[in-house]
């Protein structure tokens, strides 16, 4: 058997030394001969049309290289994770769909000049009512976001017979938790440097998802995989809020408009403006046992608001699915979890892709079992915990290790050497 190179051995973390020293470098330090600085006009209305953009006033500012629109991209305008719905930017015609829907791009001489030039930018819009509560958008009369309607996917477990097994139930607990949406607050905000060289596009930028970008700038700019490139920086935090779309296209449409190297890099109030957060979710549980805590039937409706545009949407609520009776083997379960459009900002992934907001409710709905049983929280989860053999939710056997039970045992042992009698 061959020993074993990295687990059980210490290893150095890669960049530790540069961080240390403060001799990283992230994408917001870098600099380049003949830079210029980009920034974005966003939407201030939450749904619209768009009717006009004037950008004529904008471009005779001393000092702008370019102001582009939607008509000014070659390519798709159209970028996302899971699904294309989001608009690289929104031109004339198409549809607003949340505050801070990008509508044009301006690169300057410097930061100021390009804010300057933003307010120059002359746009009109239709506003239509717009849909905040994922329930209220869920409702045949609701303002559509999309042709298609506002429930982006829907996912389904069946087990066994939940409204049989739940008449077996000694006791029934029905609850319904909310979650809110949870902004990612890394230190560093997003940021990105493109430079053309020749016909390929260079994109430092820090991102999670470099494989992801590149086809995003490839496609928008109507150029092959071959002539874009991007170049993960230092990565100042992300937690899954750096998988998304960010920077990476708008920069490399002003590097290809102007051939000149363009930085931008989003204030505070920008990235929590405008990048994705954690979805918040609205979660309807009834769990029933036996009079001895063994639990019979779960069911559990979830609905996600994914915002405006799908971003990791249809995969969190999945893997919410997923979860969402916990690590407990249960005989009969129904689960529905539903992606839902609104005009919020858009939800994507941040860690646990939809795990945390269930594990909440379902360890709750737990606790409220024993509380109502007399037993303890540890007790029940002792009775329902997986263990090898045990078949999941989804019909998946369990063959191999699983510590949940052993786990329990030895958190209960350390606390009670800790708490004694009072534990």
């Amino acid at each position: 058997m061959s020993q074993l190179k990295v687990v059980g051995q210490n290893v150095k973390k890669k960049d530790v030394k540069e961080k240390v020293l403060g001799t990283a470098i992230f994408a917001a330090d870098i600099k380049m001969d003949g830079m210029l600085y980009g920034k974005t006009l966003r939407s201030k209305v939450p749904h619209g049309i768009v009717k006009k953009i004037n950008v004529s006033q904008a471009l005779e500012l001393p000092g702008v290289h370019a102001v582009l629109t939607e008509q000014d991209i070659p390519g798709v305008n159209k970028a996302g994770i899971i699904v294309k719905d989001e608009p690289v930017l929104v031109g004339i015609g198409q549809r607003i769909r949340k505050i801070g829907d990008p509508l044009a791009i301006v690169a300057a001489e410097t930061e100021e000049i390009a804010e300057a030039a933003l307010d120059l930018i002359e746009v009109e819009v239709e506003e239509l009512p717009a849909v905040f509560s994922p329930l209220d958008a869920m409702k045949d009369d609701a303002p559509k976001l999309y042709e298609k309607g506002n429930i982006m996917a829907v996912r389904r477990i069946v087990k066994g017979d939940v409204a049989e097994a739940f008449k077996n139930c000694d006791v029934i607990v029905e609850q319904d938790y909310t979650t809110s949406m949870v902004e990612h607050a890394y230190i560093e905000t997003e940021a990105g440097v493109a430079k053309m060289e020749g016909d390929v596009v260079n994109v430092w930028v820090c991102t999670q998802n470099p494989h992801y970008d590149r086809k995003d700038v490839a496609y928008n700019l109507n150029i092959g995989l071959n002539q874009a490139r991007i170049i993960q920086t230092t990565t100042g935090g992300g937690f899954g809020g750096k998988l998304d779309v960010t920077v990476h296209v708008h920069v490399a449409l002003l590097a290809k408009a102007t051939k000149r190297p363009v930085k931008m890099v989003y204030s505070r109030r920008e990235s929590i403006s405008n990048t994705v957060k954690r979805h918040p979710f609205i979660m309807k549980y009834k769990t029933g046992c036996d009079k001895d805590g063994k639990l019979i039937a779960w069911q559990t409706e979830i609905i996600g608001d994914t915002g405006a545009y799908a971003s990791y949407g249809p995969g969190t609520l999945t893997r919410a699915a997923v979860h969402a009776t916990g690590p407990y083997e249960i005989p009969n379960v129904k689960v529905e979890a539903y992606t839902v459009y609104t005009n919020n900002p858009q939800a994507g992934a941040m860690r646990g892709f939809g795990v945390p907001q269930v594990a909440f409710a379902h360890e709750s709905q737990m606790n409220l079992l024993a509380e109502k049983l007399g037993i303890s929280p540890l007790e029940i989860r002792m009775k329902n915990a997986f263990i090898p053999g045990s078949i999941t939710a989804t019909g998946s056997k369990l063959e191999h290790s699983v510590g949940l039970k052993s786990t329990m045992e030895s958190a209960k042992q350390a606390a009670e050497k800790v708490l004694g009698d009072k534990f």
